[in-house]
């Protein structure tokens, strides 16, 4: 079991613990303090792994942009050579042969960087996204779980209170005699 995943299972046992709020059977009374402590210890475990997903994915256009500027100087400096081999006279024809498979094995190149760097960028993000929605849904169904058993518990101790209450009013009523009972205006439920 992870770490996070602990953090996650202490966080459920800690309102679990806790009290709900006078009157209110959706609301509980929580020490801040601590649930704090335990959301900044969780938000410290975050996998380094997502982080680096995350700067990978703001990186991209940077890793894109210097993919481009890569093919721009090579493409540069093939412009440069097919100048000096145009200038030179006996060759010139051999000179454009050249460049046109320079430029063309150039743009391959910067084409080929292009799509690697997208595809890398998109498995990643892809990957990022993956992970965090699978956290997310382990913590959707363990607090479900959560309210689950507190609707639970609270439905046992109001049916717990109830029968109390009623069976202490068929023992007020079995105390009373038939008549008392009458001129006291309580009926067959002993309420008046």
């Amino acid at each position: 079991m992870s770490r996070i995943e602990q953090i996650i299972e202490e966080i459920e046992q800690y309102i679990d613990r806790c009290k709900f709020q006078p009157l209110s059977t959706t609301k509980i009374i929580v020490n801040r303090e601590e649930l704090l402590e335990l959301l900044t210890e969780l938000r410290l475990k975050t996998p380094d792994e997502i982080k680096k997903y995350q700067s990978i994915i703001k990186n991209r256009d940077e890793i894109l942009n210097k993919a481009k500027s890569d093919a721009d100087a090579l493409l540069q400096q093939t412009a440069v050579q097919t100048n000096e081999l145009i200038n030179e006279h006996e060759i010139m024809q051999q000179a454009f042969v050249k460049a046109n498979e320079i430029v063309q094995e150039a743009t391959n190149q910067a084409q080929q960087i292009l799509d690697s760097a997208t595809e890398d960028a998109n498995n990643i993000r892809m990957g990022a996204i993956q992970y965090t929605d699978e956290m997310l849904s382990n913590m959707q169904r363990i607090l479900a779980n959560t309210i689950e058993d507190a609707r639970i518990k609270y439905d046992g101790f109001a049916k717990s209170l109830n029968d109390t209450y009623t069976m202490i009013q068929n023992n007020r009523n079995e105390l009373l005699p038939p008549e008392t009972a009458q001129q006291e205006g309580y009926g067959e439920s002993g309420q008046a």
